[in-house]
């Protein structure tokens, strides 16, 4: 993606697996990340193998979208050799950009594919114009800059360089500096980075004195306990056009991990205010804010990009997981007339409320009247993993996810 002062910001969305990556092209992604389990910083996820890569990156060429491989992992001596054969297949395949951090697996990758793009992560911890500078002198093409940067210093590496910079605008914040961490290591010996983070920094724990062992504190705000270790959700949807005039070229969503229910919400919503940043002065939807404030999250935190001392912290006395106020119920296979073939996810009963999150359409509430089988049998109830169809309004689409409303506590972005 080259530098064009008016072009939108890219948005740049996970895929943790084939699923997920239709998700993020349903809902308005220009590109994804995702990668292969050996090599990529998640592990536990499903990712992708030669096939499936193959087809995500013909598709995106096809339709004008980008793939970006993940090569992020900390090599050892061990994994060079299966990282330069990666790169290999890399080569034949011909992704938009391969994401590493380690200088030795760039060095790797361009002697290997000199022809394919290389990113830096935000694991090389990116701070400074300096620190850009050598990159670019490197051949690096694009920077994934680092959560702990303020605007000002954004700015700052924006005059320094003329190739692409990457931001996170949405979702989990790491506990240590930009993801190095190595605390799941030493409480369940599974490594962060090596893709098999445990989350251990978000369980709960309790207080002990030195004198008094065996007594514990916990560390109670409300019935829910806090999460000393725990980070809010980063939320920077307000502060795009600052982002966008700092010279920012590509928005990122965090999230290879998670659902797509929480993939179509987060995508979509970015997607209309992307759209939007065209008109100035940028104007923030409210239904983008209370779409936000109802899928799971631990509070939200602008985080140093945009200093509010005095509201906006990373941490709080309750950084517990908002309960979502969806529930998602599947997924759109076909549509004929005004009925939806759906993959159900959850069971359905007739008479039930349900939306449809389609990607144009006003969402509204519709109740189901009729319930078919997959054998065109009318049931009145249908359980998770079943196929049924229903009624759907005018334009909905194959791809789109159903849900219903679960109303629940929430916490809005700070501004």
């Amino acid at each position: 993606m080259n530098s064009d002062d008016n072009r939108l910001p890219e948005l740049l969305a996970p895929a943790g697996n084939p699923e997920k990556l239709k998700i993020a092209w349903h809902y308005g992604a220009d590109a994804v990340y995702l990668g292969f389990t050996e090599f990529s910083l998640r592990a536990m996820g499903r990712n992708f193998d030669a096939e499936t890569l193959a087809t995500a990156i013909r598709d995106a060429r096809r339709t004008g979208k980008r793939v970006y491989v993940t090569a992020n992992v900390i090599a050892h001596n061990r994994n060079l050799q299966p990282l330069k054969e990666h790169f290999q297949l890399l080569a034949e395949l011909r992704p938009h950009g391969v994401i590493v951090s380690d200088p030795g697996v760039f060095d790797l990758l361009a002697e290997t594919a000199p022809e394919l793009e290389r990113h830096i992560s935000t694991q090389a911890n990116i701070t400074n114009a300096a620190g850009a500078r050598f990159w670019q002198r490197l051949g690096a093409h694009r920077l994934i800059l680092a959560r702990e940067l303020t605007l000002d210093e954004i700015r700052d590496i924006r005059a320094a360089i003329d190739i692409d910079l990457e931001c996170f605008v949405h979702g989990s914040i790491c506990i240590s500096y930009s993801g190095k961490c190595y605390m799941s290591t030493y409480m369940t010996g599974k490594s962060a980075n090596a893709g098999d983070c445990t989350n251990s920094c978000r369980w709960k724990y309790d207080l002990v004195e030195e004198k008094r062992p065996g007594q514990y504190f916990p560390v109670m705000e409300d019935e829910h306990g806090a999460y000393l270790m725990n980070s809010k959700d980063l939320c920077l949807i307000q502060h795009l056009d600052k982002l966008m005039d700092a010279g920012v070229n590509s928005f990122k969503i965090e999230g290879r991990m998670k659902g797509i229910h929480y993939l179509a919400s987060v995508i979509h919503t970015y997607r209309q205010a992307i759209d939007s940043l065209h008109q100035r002065p940028y104007r923030v939807d409210p239904s983008w804010l209370r779409e936000l404030m109802r899928i799971p999250n631990r509070g939200y935190t602008t985080g140093e990009i945009i200093t509010n001392k005095e509201f906006d912290t990373y941490y709080g006395n309750t950084e517990r997981v908002v309960h979502h106020g969806f529930v998602l119920i599947g997924t759109v296979l076909d549509v004929d007339a005004n009925r939806a073939m759906v993959a159900l996810r959850n069971s359905v009963s007739g008479g039930d409320e349900i939306l449809y999150l389609s990607p144009g359409l006003e969402e509204l509430p519709i109740q189901i009247s009729t319930i078919h089988d997959e054998s065109g049998r009318v049931v009145d109830r249908a359980g998770n993993n079943t196929i049924i169809h229903i009624e759907c309004p005018a334009g909905v689409r194959p791809g789109d996810v159903i849900r219903r409303n679960a109303p629940a506590p929430a916490l809005a972005p700070q501004a």
